[in-house]
């Protein structure tokens, strides 16, 4: 699971810099990328409290940088919906406090960051 999730990170932190420098400094992307890297810091202390080896960030090797902003707000919608259920899914499994706290705060801001990715959605 803890894999998943720096994963999941690792891949929107990569996409919202690919898409800021195709695109420019545009928002939400220029607001979220900044809380995966957030993100990422939450994760690492439970790979290393677990005795896990922290993943290889090689999500610059998947990207696929949509053609236009709309399309990158529809695909960063779809992402944070699958976040949400990939962090639903986790929670229900008997997991340590601290991982399920993280977990939990990691979803929340998937929450957040979807009701900012669909109101910059509304736009088009």
């Amino acid at each position: 699971m803890l894999t998943y999730a720096i994963q999941d990170e690792y891949i929107a932190r990569a996409e919202y810099y690919a898409i800021m420098k195709k695109f420019g400094n545009v928002k939400p992307f220029s607001n979220i990328v900044q809380a995966e890297e957030i993100h990422v810091s939450w994760l690492v202390p439970l790979f290393q409290k677990y005795g896990f080896k922290v993943s290889i960030d090689n999500s610059n090797d998947h990207l696929i940088i949509p053609d236009n902003i709309k399309k990158a707000l529809e695909i960063g919608v779809q992402a944070e919906i699958d976040n949400i259920a990939m962090y639903d899914m986790f929670l229900k499994k008997d997991i340590p406090q601290d991982v399920y706290e993280v977990f939990q705060d990691l979803k929340s801001a998937s929450e957040n960051h979807l009701k900012a990715f669909k109101n910059n959605l509304s736009k088009y």
